[in-house]
Protein backbone atom coordinates (compact mmCIF):
# COMPACT_ATOMS: atom_id res chain seq x y z
CA UNK A 1 0.00 0.00 0.00
CA UNK A 2 1.23 3.49 -0.87
CA UNK A 3 2.83 5.55 1.85
CA UNK A 4 0.09 8.09 1.37
CA UNK A 5 -2.56 5.74 1.88
CA UNK A 6 -1.65 4.84 5.31
CA UNK A 7 -2.02 8.32 6.68
CA UNK A 8 -4.99 9.61 8.28
CA UNK A 9 -7.52 11.70 6.25
CA UNK A 10 -8.32 15.73 6.54
CA UNK A 11 -11.33 16.18 8.41
CA UNK A 12 -13.82 16.22 6.43
CA UNK A 13 -16.25 18.95 6.57
CA UNK A 14 -19.81 19.07 7.76
CA UNK A 15 -22.07 17.02 5.74
CA UNK A 16 -25.16 19.18 4.62
CA UNK A 17 -28.78 17.48 5.88
CA UNK A 18 -28.54 16.03 2.33
CA UNK A 19 -25.20 14.60 2.13
CA UNK A 20 -25.95 12.97 5.80
CA UNK A 21 -29.27 11.44 4.17
CA UNK A 22 -26.88 9.87 1.70
CA UNK A 23 -24.51 8.92 4.05
CA UNK A 24 -27.14 6.70 6.33
CA UNK A 25 -28.89 5.05 3.09
CA UNK A 26 -25.39 3.66 2.40
CA UNK A 27 -24.80 2.45 6.09
CA UNK A 28 -28.12 0.90 5.46
CA UNK A 29 -26.98 -0.53 2.95
CA UNK A 30 -24.21 -2.16 3.97
CA UNK A 31 -25.62 -3.22 7.27
CA UNK A 32 -28.11 -5.01 4.97
CA UNK A 33 -25.42 -6.92 2.74
CA UNK A 34 -23.54 -8.03 5.51
CA UNK A 35 -26.88 -9.50 7.43
CA UNK A 36 -27.15 -11.55 3.98
CA UNK A 37 -23.80 -13.11 4.00
CA UNK A 38 -21.28 -11.40 6.13
CA UNK A 39 -18.07 -9.42 5.15
CA UNK A 40 -17.77 -11.12 1.57
CA UNK A 41 -21.27 -10.27 0.89
CA UNK A 42 -20.61 -6.18 1.09
CA UNK A 43 -19.20 -5.33 -2.29
CA UNK A 44 -19.11 -1.35 -3.34
CA UNK A 45 -20.64 -1.58 -6.49
CA UNK A 46 -23.69 -3.44 -4.67
CA UNK A 47 -23.41 -1.18 -1.93
CA UNK A 48 -24.16 1.81 -4.44
CA UNK A 49 -27.07 0.51 -6.42
CA UNK A 50 -28.58 -0.48 -3.34
CA UNK A 51 -28.50 2.94 -1.92
CA UNK A 52 -28.69 4.94 -5.30
CA UNK A 53 -25.80 6.64 -5.27
CA UNK A 54 -22.91 6.39 -7.85
CA UNK A 55 -20.05 4.43 -7.04
CA UNK A 56 -17.91 6.75 -7.64
CA UNK A 57 -19.74 9.24 -4.85
CA UNK A 58 -19.87 5.88 -2.13
CA UNK A 59 -16.09 6.04 -2.79
CA UNK A 60 -15.74 9.50 -1.57
CA UNK A 61 -17.70 8.99 1.72
CA UNK A 62 -16.01 5.99 1.88
CA UNK A 63 -12.47 4.78 0.74
CA UNK A 64 -12.71 1.24 1.13
CA UNK A 65 -14.80 -1.86 2.51
CA UNK A 66 -13.19 -1.84 5.62
CA UNK A 67 -13.74 1.99 6.06
CA UNK A 68 -17.68 1.97 5.37
CA UNK A 69 -17.84 -1.80 7.69
CA UNK A 70 -16.32 0.61 10.72
CA UNK A 71 -18.66 2.95 10.19
CA UNK A 72 -21.08 0.79 9.53
CA UNK A 73 -20.25 -0.66 13.31
CA UNK A 74 -20.24 3.01 14.71
CA UNK A 75 -23.94 3.25 13.24
CA UNK A 76 -25.11 0.01 14.68
CA UNK A 77 -23.75 1.22 18.10
CA UNK A 78 -24.95 4.36 17.75
CA UNK A 79 -28.78 3.54 17.03
CA UNK A 80 -28.39 0.71 20.15
CA UNK A 81 -27.28 3.40 22.29
CA UNK A 82 -30.52 5.42 21.26
CA UNK A 83 -32.42 1.98 22.74
CA UNK A 84 -30.71 1.58 25.97
CA UNK A 85 -31.63 5.03 26.95
CA UNK A 86 -34.94 4.46 26.52
CA UNK A 87 -34.69 1.62 28.53
CA UNK A 88 -31.57 2.10 30.91
CA UNK A 89 -30.09 -0.76 33.21
CA UNK A 90 -31.62 -0.96 36.72
CA UNK A 91 -28.92 -2.52 39.00
CA UNK A 92 -27.85 -0.19 41.94
CA UNK A 93 -24.15 -0.60 41.29
CA UNK A 94 -22.21 0.95 38.49
CA UNK A 95 -20.31 -2.27 37.44
CA UNK A 96 -23.77 -3.85 36.96
CA UNK A 97 -25.12 -1.59 35.07
CA UNK A 98 -22.15 -1.46 32.64
CA UNK A 99 -22.50 -5.73 32.58
CA UNK A 100 -25.66 -5.81 32.36
CA UNK A 101 -25.91 -2.82 29.15
CA UNK A 102 -22.61 -4.48 27.48
CA UNK A 103 -24.27 -7.89 27.68
CA UNK A 104 -27.29 -5.98 25.63
CA UNK A 105 -25.17 -4.96 23.37
CA UNK A 106 -23.80 -7.99 22.56
CA UNK A 107 -27.19 -9.74 22.21
CA UNK A 108 -28.25 -7.45 20.05
CA UNK A 109 -24.82 -7.92 17.83
CA UNK A 110 -25.76 -12.31 18.31
CA UNK A 111 -29.01 -11.49 16.73
CA UNK A 112 -26.74 -10.59 12.98
CA UNK A 113 -23.95 -12.94 13.35
CA UNK A 114 -22.95 -12.86 9.81
CA UNK A 115 -22.97 -8.36 10.03
CA UNK A 116 -21.37 -8.76 13.48
CA UNK A 117 -18.53 -10.72 11.78
CA UNK A 118 -18.44 -8.13 8.91
CA UNK A 119 -18.04 -5.56 11.39
CA UNK A 120 -15.23 -7.24 13.33
CA UNK A 121 -13.39 -8.46 11.03
CA UNK A 122 -13.60 -5.24 9.02
CA UNK A 123 -12.20 -3.26 12.91
CA UNK A 124 -9.55 -6.18 12.78
CA UNK A 125 -8.03 -5.10 9.27
CA UNK A 126 -8.55 -1.10 9.95
CA UNK A 127 -5.47 0.29 9.42
CA UNK A 128 -3.80 4.18 10.45
CA UNK A 129 -5.95 5.27 7.39
CA UNK A 130 -9.22 4.50 8.94
CA UNK A 131 -8.61 6.06 12.60
CA UNK A 132 -11.19 8.46 12.03
CA UNK A 133 -13.91 5.79 12.03
CA UNK A 134 -12.49 3.47 14.78
CA UNK A 135 -12.16 6.71 16.71
CA UNK A 136 -15.90 7.06 16.48
CA UNK A 137 -16.38 3.32 17.31
CA UNK A 138 -13.99 3.62 20.22
CA UNK A 139 -15.87 7.40 21.34
CA UNK A 140 -19.50 5.53 20.94
CA UNK A 141 -18.50 2.52 22.95
CA UNK A 142 -17.22 5.08 25.87
CA UNK A 143 -20.24 6.39 25.49
CA UNK A 144 -22.42 3.86 26.35
CA UNK A 145 -20.61 2.57 29.11
CA UNK A 146 -20.28 5.91 30.58
CA UNK A 147 -24.05 6.42 30.33
CA UNK A 148 -24.53 3.00 32.22
CA UNK A 149 -22.06 4.45 35.07
CA UNK A 150 -24.18 7.31 35.49
CA UNK A 151 -20.81 9.57 34.91
CA UNK A 152 -20.69 12.74 32.40
CA UNK A 153 -17.27 13.71 34.26
CA UNK A 154 -14.90 10.73 34.40
CA UNK A 155 -11.49 10.63 36.25
CA UNK A 156 -8.04 9.33 34.58
CA UNK A 157 -9.15 6.45 36.25
CA UNK A 158 -12.14 5.76 35.79
CA UNK A 159 -11.50 6.25 31.76
CA UNK A 160 -8.33 3.64 32.17
CA UNK A 161 -11.13 1.05 33.19
CA UNK A 162 -13.44 1.76 30.42
CA UNK A 163 -10.62 1.84 28.04
CA UNK A 164 -9.79 -2.01 29.32
CA UNK A 165 -13.75 -2.84 29.12
CA UNK A 166 -13.91 -1.82 25.97
CA UNK A 167 -11.05 -3.96 25.25
CA UNK A 168 -12.24 -7.07 26.81
CA UNK A 169 -15.88 -6.82 25.29
CA UNK A 170 -14.67 -6.46 21.69
CA UNK A 171 -12.14 -9.21 22.56
CA UNK A 172 -14.97 -11.47 23.69
CA UNK A 173 -17.13 -10.32 20.94
CA UNK A 174 -14.38 -11.62 18.69
CA UNK A 175 -14.11 -15.04 20.51
CA UNK A 176 -17.57 -15.54 20.34
CA UNK A 177 -17.55 -15.16 17.07
CA UNK A 178 -14.93 -17.29 15.74
CA UNK A 179 -16.52 -20.20 18.12
CA UNK A 180 -14.04 -20.12 20.94
CA UNK A 181 -16.30 -18.90 23.81
CA UNK A 182 -19.80 -19.47 24.40
CA UNK A 183 -22.52 -16.92 26.12
CA UNK A 184 -21.38 -18.05 29.14
CA UNK A 185 -18.00 -17.66 29.18
CA UNK A 186 -18.50 -14.22 27.50
CA UNK A 187 -20.58 -12.88 30.33
CA UNK A 188 -18.37 -14.41 32.92
CA UNK A 189 -15.55 -12.05 31.04
CA UNK A 190 -18.07 -8.92 31.17
CA UNK A 191 -18.96 -9.36 34.74
CA UNK A 192 -15.26 -10.04 35.44
CA UNK A 193 -14.27 -7.20 33.81
CA UNK A 194 -16.62 -4.54 34.90
CA UNK A 195 -15.66 -4.75 38.82
CA UNK A 196 -12.45 -2.26 37.56
CA UNK A 197 -15.54 0.20 38.12
CA UNK A 198 -15.66 -0.34 42.00
CA UNK A 199 -11.92 -0.37 42.10
CA UNK A 200 -12.53 3.48 41.00
CA UNK A 201 -15.35 4.62 42.83
CA UNK A 202 -13.05 5.13 45.91
CA UNK A 203 -10.12 6.98 43.52
CA UNK A 204 -9.48 10.51 44.54
CA UNK A 205 -11.29 12.98 42.24
CA UNK A 206 -13.75 10.10 41.62
CA UNK A 207 -17.08 11.74 42.13
CA UNK A 208 -20.52 12.28 40.32
CA UNK A 209 -22.42 8.46 39.27
CA UNK A 210 -26.15 8.25 39.99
Amino acid sequence: MPAQARTSRPAAPPLTERQEARRRRILRASARLACRGGFDAVQMREVAESSEVALGTLYRYFPSKVHLLVATMQDQLERLHGTLRKRPPAGERAAERVAETLMRAFFALQSEPDLADAMVRALTFADRSVSPEVDQVSRQTTAIILDAMGQDDPTPEQLSAVRVIEHTWLSALITWLSGRASIAQVKADIDTVCRLIDLTEGAPGSGGGR
